[in-house]
């Protein structure tokens, strides 16, 4: 990939440690203390029991029944339990999802949320914005979506088995066909989501699975703790604590070795290259369950493998899996803290609420900003020295990738040429840039705009003087809305999922509902009808 490729309105309805069995030590460069954790008071993590998860399939099941008209529901659809999540103070996030006519409808998921036992209902969020009426007769068959589909990439590896779908994401549903298209664009790997009208055979709408992104180092101080699997004389760099975290090279398969050290602290060496991303990933996973909440990567206590030896001056993730290449130099490996806690960042993106990835460069540049919020959290929850990758706001600054310092700045984006602002411009930004916005909103909502011993920010409008409520609830609030993401996700989505958020995490408080609503008021993301109020 060119070496200039950057690291890679909603209807929300308001309502009143772990046991690890091999922990190794690994060489990494250059020499310094291991990592820290933050001294903190989290919540525990503690998911709901069975029965408080059955109370809130009746009581979502009841919410979605009464409120049949506002979320659009005609007497052809069915809405199905698809999955139920679980978050910080035990909430609880249900997604169902919606069919017309027996077709699967893309955009029409509709997700619950609910307190900690199951029996009050917090938000209910839609993002379908249109009835269905239409005739499910396809004039185009699969085969032919098929090869429209596969014309979008220049090199194709393999044609998934056309869906015949109800793509509802626009203000006009249509009869569609989804097909997945395994290959790459000229630039690079692609698994593109490609929605072919079924009528007339055009493109509906498309979206890619492969996030990308920009490399950075290996610093995590020598030597440092990972978890690994096996004994006596086999050893693989599998994590069974943290099921389907695993790292290797670029056939896919774990790292291997007759004895549990690993990595030479080199940068070019591809086992501390895995050393480094198994490390932060392995942080990241305890920042999610023990900041956040959340089980695992995909909410359900899974994780993903993370593959090195990338032949790119590059990382991103591809919808299964992170992969990571070295820098321009190629001296180093692009397995930095901040740029692993990117990528994931995807796979917490795509895992959360509904909808994937998701398509349009709004949708694109929320995802980025997504990757590098989750990389500053780990920072800060991994709270290395100076001498390493301290806890900041800037993205890539160890990378230099091309003399210019950071890839992103996320308390002034205008630093690196990105909007510090939303404007109606953002839907044509390029998703980096694009980023700026909610990277904005993030930094005031935490730290606000003259945090002592931090970069002073400033606001797009309003009040110049904000106080941040601290970056461990700033991220409760931005997982929690990020739970009820709906298709397409935008910034006004963003805005009220947040502050209903703020208000169902935090009851009886109004400090963290205020600071939500006046974070993104700053960066000119005005309140919608119906926003939550506090008190």
């Amino acid at each position: 990939m060119n070496p200039k490729v950057k690291l890679g309105a909603v209807a929300v309805l308001a309502v009143s440690a772990m046991i690890t069995p091999t922990a190794v030590s690994a060489a990494s460069t250059p020499a310094g203390t291991a990592a820290r954790t933050v001294s903190a008071d989290p919540p525990a993590f503690a998911p709901p029991d069975p029965e408080s998860r059955r109370r809130a399939a009746s009581t979502a099941d009841s919410a979605i029944a009464a409120r049949r008209d506002a979320l659009l529901k005609g007497q052809d659809e069915k809405f199905t339990l698809a999955n139920n999540i679980s978050g910080a103070r035990g909430l609880q996030y249900l997604t169902y999802s919606r069919t017309y006519r027996g077709l699967r409808v893309y955009g029409g998921d509709v997700i619950v949320s609910t307190d900690s036992t199951g029996a009050q209902v917090g938000s209910v969020a839609s993002g379908q914005r249109a009835r269905i009426a239409i005739d499910v007769t396809s004039k185009v068959d699969a085969a032919a979506a098929a090869d429209i589909a596969r014309a979008q990439l220049a090199v194709v590896e393999s044609v998934g088995t056309p869906e015949l779908i109800v793509y509802a994401a626009g203000t006009d549903p249509k009869l569609a066909w989804e097909v997945v298209v395994d290959g790459a664009t000229q630039e690079a790997p692609s698994v593109q989501h490609v929605f072919v009208n079924a009528i007339d055979g055009s493109i509906i709408d498309s979206y890619d699975d492969v996030r990308h992104g920009s490399g950075n180092s290996f610093y995590n101080g020598n030597p440092v703790t990972i978890q690994t699997s096996g004994s006596g004389s086999s050893y693989s760099m599998t994590d069974t604590t943290r099921p389907g975290l695993s790292c290797g090279g670029q056939g896919g398969t774990a790292y291997t070795k007759t004895t549990d050290s690993w990595g030479n602290g080199t940068g070019t060496n591809l086992e501390t290259a895995c050393v480094d991303a198994m490390y932060a990933a392995q942080k990241e996973w305890d920042m999610l369950r023990t900041w956040l909440g959340r089980n695992g990567f995909n909410g359900s206590g899974r994780g993903f493998p993370a593959r090195v030896g990338l032949n790119a001056v590059n990382a991103y993730w591809n919808g299964s899996y992170t992969n990571f290449g070295h820098n321009q130099a190629n001296t180093r490996q692009a397995t930095p803290m901040d740029v692993v806690g990117h990528e994931y960042g995807h796979a917490i993106f795509q895992y959360s609420g509904s909808g994937g990835a998701g398509s349009g460069n709004e949708t694109g540049g929320l995802n980025e900003s997504t990757g590098d919020i989750f990389g500053a959290l780990l920072e800060h929850f991994a709270n290395q020295p100076a001498t390493l990758d301290a806890p900041d706001y800037l993205v890539g600054e160890m990378v230099n990738l091309t003399g210019t310092g950071e890839i992103r700045n996320m308390y002034n984006p205008s630093a690196k040429g990105h909007p510090n602002c939303y404007s109606s411009s953002i839907p044509s930004t390029e998703v980096h840039a694009a980023a700026g916005p909610q990277n904005h909103w993030f930094y005031l909502l935490a730290e606000g705009t003259n945090p002592t011993g931090k970069p002073a920010s400033s606001v797009c409008s309003g009040p110049t003087k904000l106080t941040g409520i601290g970056i461990q609830k700033a991220g409760q609030i931005f997982m929690a809305g990020l739970n009820s993401k709906t298709v397409p996700w935008t910034h006004a989505k963003a805005r009220s999922t947040t502050v209903a958020a703020a208000k169902q995490l935090f009851p009886g408080s109004c400090v963290e509902v205020n600071a939500v609503k006046a974070a993104w008021s700053a960066v000119n993301v005005s309140a919608g009808s119906g926003e939550a109020s506090c008190p």
